[in-house]
């Protein structure tokens, strides 16, 4: 089957840390009940691999009171997606209307993001 993923890689806070998970789980319930077939919301554990000299905290510039997490969500294809995400924005939207300034754990600005096309599974 083929499948549409996209990916995700931000710094938190370590201080901001239960607020980001809450907000992920949050996150995952509402992806998967629009038609995700998967949602990962993975913190990086061991980023001292041998003979690896650009790791993720490095690429994201992470500060010492900061942790990487790498996110992704699978999808059964391109056309899901954006049927699913566009699904998930409007219901964001009029869960959040009365927000004016909803805020994040973490700086949007220095999040990496893209959708791949899953090539070997």
């Amino acid at each position: 089957m083929a499948k549409y993923v996209d990916g995700f890689v931000l710094v938190v806070p370590k201080d901001k840390r239960a607020a980001y998970k809450k907000m992920a789980k949050e996150g995952a319930e509402i992806w998967k009940k629009f038609g995700a077939v998967d949602y990962k919301e993975c913190r990086a554990d061991d980023m001292t691999p041998q003979n690896i000299t650009f790791t993720f905290p490095k690429m994201a510039k992470a500060k010492e009171d900061e942790e990487v997490w790498f996110s992704y969500i699978v999808f059964k294809s391109k056309a899901e997606r954006k049927t699913i995400n566009k699904k998930v924005m409007a219901y964001m939207e009029k869960k959040y209307a009365d927000s004016k300034d909803m805020s994040m754990p973490f700086d949007m600005k220095r999040m990496s993001y893209g959708g791949f096309t899953v090539e070997v599974e």
